[in-house]
């Protein structure tokens, strides 16, 4: 009797397709986000993921969730954006029977999948908003239609921030369906994992205060700005984790400045190394210039290190997560003296930097928990299925 009860509440939950463009071990706050779908459904619905390989080869397997993933062939690239015929045939075979296909934007070749895929109506279709194209103006002039005809069909628009929708170009018509989750993060997970002073043995003068980015080396995180700065500064080092499009260029420039001594380009890095260089750093910076940083999900995983971070002023949701004159500083953009003035004033006060970790610590205790995004999220989507709560209890 046990059993065939076992049995039926297998049969009774909703099937779920993510489709993004990347997953984890690729790093980025769009990954991260899909990771975070992935655990606040895996236990309560049958998931399956597709992605991208960014290879010639097609991968199946599983999640370190124990979700199955397929990582599509993707033979090339056009503005950054994955080409892959095999991700088209794939998401029409996985969508076959499920309940709700999570979607994640800006991604035009899933937009794609959507629209010659199957569109029965009984499937819903939810919609992770990160931010809008901001860069390439002339992929959008492709896009754009397709955007436009992805937001009308889908059911539920989420974004991390109020922020995000009303700074959008593209979800105006569309705010009656969008729901805000913030982002939210595990303090135990990230309690329990490995600490080793991976940048204090890395240093040139032991003395020296740490200074910490971590993302991807492209235009919109004003590393070249943060360079700029850190010729500037006294008594501190930098190291800068993650790769991109901008590797030699900003080690070049690093190079004509007479700071090659003072910055870390550590590339990138295993998970396990990436969390213990947020505990061993004195302070975090994310130093983005415009709107492609919708939130700044790294804030996060260096506040709950008890780490103060340096922001800047975007009309985004970067400046609500991290506080200024509360967990950090918040500067103007693109403003590489003002970056400096403020780098300066956390390098020279430990007491300061003590003061702001804490409070950034409690931050991501009360605002930002991870079970909170999850629970809403699960309900949201018992939602959609026009369920609740209490009958899946």
């Amino acid at each position: 009797m046990i059993d065939d009860k076992i049995v039926e509440a297998e049969e009774n939950k909703f099937k779920i397709l993510q489709a993004a463009k990347w997953y984890c071990p690729e790093v980025g706050g769009i990954e991260t986000v899909a990771v975070a779908i992935t655990a606040a459904v895996k236990d309560k619905a049958d998931m399956q993921i597709l992605v991208c390989s960014g290879k010639k080869i097609k991968e199946r397997g599983f999640t370190d969730e124990g979700v199955y993933i397929y990582r599509a062939k993707t033979p090339f690239r056009i503005c950054s954006t994955p080409i892959s015929f095999d991700y088209l045939s794939a998401f029409r075979r996985m969508s076959k029977d499920v309940d709700i296909i999570q979607l994640h934007a800006p991604f035009p070749l899933s937009d794609l999948a959507l629209f010659l895929g199957r569109r029965s109506r009984r499937i819903k279709k939810a919609l992770w908003y990160h931010s809008d194209v901001i860069k390439q103006k002339k992929l959008m002039f492709f896009y754009r239609p397709l955007l436009k005809w992805m937001l009308k069909k889908v059911d539920k628009i989420y974004v991390a921030s109020r922020a995000i929708a009303e700074q959008s170009q593209y979800l105006g018509k569309h705010m009656d369906k969008v729901e805000v989750i913030p982002f939210g993060i595990s303090t135990k997970d990230y309690d329990r994992a490995d600490r080793h002073p991976i940048l204090t043995n890395a240093l040139n003068n032991k003395g020296n205060v740490k200074i910490l980015f971590v993302g991807r080396l492209v235009y919109y995180k004003g590393i070249d700005v943060l360079i700029e700065a850190m010729a500037k500064t006294s008594g501190a080092e930098l190291f800068i984790i993650g790769g991109g499009e901008l590797d030699d260029i900003l080690e070049k420039r690093t190079a004509e400045l007479g700071i090659s001594d003072k910055i870390h380009f550590m590339g990138r890095i295993e998970k396990k190394d990436l969390l213990a260089s947020f505990s061993d750093c004195d302070f975090f910076v994310l130093p983005s210039v415009n709107r492609a940083e919708c939130f700044g999900l790294v804030q996060l995983e260096a506040m709950v290190y008890g780490k103060p971070v340096i922001n800047t002023s975007l009309p985004t949701a970067v400046p609500e997560v991290s506080l200024h004159g509360e967990t950090g500083l918040t500067v103007e953009p693109s403003n590489a003296d003002a970056l400096a003035e403020a780098m300066n004033t956390l390098i020279n006060d430990k007491e300061l930097r003590e003061k702001y970790g804490a409070q950034a610590r409690k931050r991501c205790e009360e605002s930002y928990s991870l079970s909170k995004m999850q629970d809403k999220l699960y309900a949201s989507y018992l939602d959609l299925l026009g369920k609740s709560v209490d009958d899946e209890k």
